[in-house]
């Protein structure tokens, strides 16, 4: 795909979810650019691009799922073979940041994990991030460059919005970090806003102590908003607090479905209602499904039965990431209003100084008579002058 005046677009996926690169290609109208990816016996990995990559607007699609450090040192591994091989600019496309949450130093002697992954990216040769609702907003501050980031709300509340009546709704964040992208929900949907307050034991990773209500939940339909879904245990036992005061039925919305460990079990055995998760990250059917499909059904996407608690699996976050991504290679590659050029002349000799706008003076006078365009002072006789252009962003 090429844009007039601009560099070639080339679209590079990595193994861990071939489905999503092949989606976006397909919202673009392109295909997916040939490479060979393979392990060597000791695990090491190998990547060679099958065409030319001199000049082109490159984007390294990669999803961060389990196993998520060899798919993170892969896609590494595919920025850096880009740079090598002179491509013009690198953007890293990971729907789901991994390492994400480790933002912050919330005890002394811990990492701030989410900088390094920027950081290396960084050292890689890319130049631009795109993700998918990030953990909190600051990560886009670790990165020395554009980052893009995108947002599943358009897609999660357009399709709980014809499935419920938002008369009866209650928006739910789950925590106080959740509470700006909650309002955001409640301005979309109009709908009254609720808070939970939780403590998390500190020694114990995925473990939660208390919940607290904040807010009107007896009686409504509760949509319980988050970024992620891990282990479930932590949304679990949010959606128990909120059926303790009153709340008629959960709806859990969350944009990456990580489901790992015992998450799977936790969800069919809760009483949450629906569960509704973007294409992010790839669900494999033997985990997602269990017992016969449901009759709902996302659009696009596809809904699953576990146990009592429907799944839904929407993959509308393609044309979300591929639109982005034609917004970036077809804008200008300069601005209009951001090129001047100026002229400057300068004697050989004596280091005297005219200057001129661009394109009045041309060539190089020797002992000869030049008149200043800007001042019209006539230059001494004998100076050798020397034009020299710049060009100013």
């Amino acid at each position: 795909m090429t844009a007039p005046n601009q560099k070639k677009m080339m679209l590079f996926g990595g193994r861990a979810f071939p489905e999503l690169a092949a989606e976006v290609a397909d919202c673009m109208e392109i295909e997916v650019a040939p490479a060979k990816l393979y392990d060597f016996a000791n695990g090491e990995i190998m990547v060679r691009f099958l065409e030319s990559v001199r000049g082109c607007d490159a984007f390294v699609l990669q999803s961060h799922t389990a196993p998520i450090n060899q798919w993170i040192m892969e896609q590494l591994i595919m920025v850096d073979a880009l740079k090598r091989a002179s491509a013009k600019r690198i953007t890293v496309v990971m729907p789901f940041f991994g390492y994400a949450r480790q933002d912050k130093k919330s005890r002394g002697r811990e990492p701030i994990s989410a900088r390094l992954i920027a950081d290396l990216f960084a050292t890689a040769g890319a130049d631009r991030l795109m993700a998918v609702d990030l953990h909190t907003a600051q990560i886009q501050g670790f990165f020395d460059g554009p980052v893009d980031h995108l947002f599943a709300l358009p897609i999660l509340a357009g399709y709980l919005e014809t499935k419920l009546n938002v008369r009866n709704v209650t928006v739910v964040a789950p925590d106080a970090g959740r509470v700006r992208v909650c309002e955001r929900w409640t301005d979309r949907l109009g709908t009254p806003l609720a808070i939970i307050h939780k403590r998390r034991d500190p020694d114990v990773a995925n473990q939660v102590k208390v919940f607290e209500v904040v807010g009107h939940v007896k009686g409504r339909t509760c949509i319980l908003v988050d970024d992620m879904i891990d282990t479930g245990g932590t949304i679990v036992k949010a959606a128990d607090a909120l059926f303790e005061q009153g709340a008629e039925r959960v709806i859990v919305a969350a944009t990456h479905g990580v489901l790992s460990g015992p998450a799977i079990d936790t969800l069919k055995n809760s009483q949450i209602s629906e569960v509704v998760i973007t294409n992010t990250l790839p669900v494999a059917q033997s985990r997602s499904v269990t017992g016969r499909r449901a009759v709902t059904r996302a659009v696009p996407g596809a809904s699953h039965s576990i146990g009592g608690c429907s799944v839904s699996y929407s993959s509308a976050i393609s044309p979300t990431i591929s639109s982005r991504m034609s917004s970036i290679v077809t804008r200008p590659a300069v601005p209009p209003y951001s090129s001047m050029t100026t002229a400057r002349w300068m004697c050989s000799a004596c280091m005297s100084r005219r200057s001129s706008s661009a394109g009045l003076l041309s060539g190089t006078q020797t002992a000869g008579r030049i008149t200043d365009s800007t001042s019209s002072s006539v230059s001494p006789v004998g100076c050798s002058w020397m034009r020299r252009t710049r060009s100013f962003r």
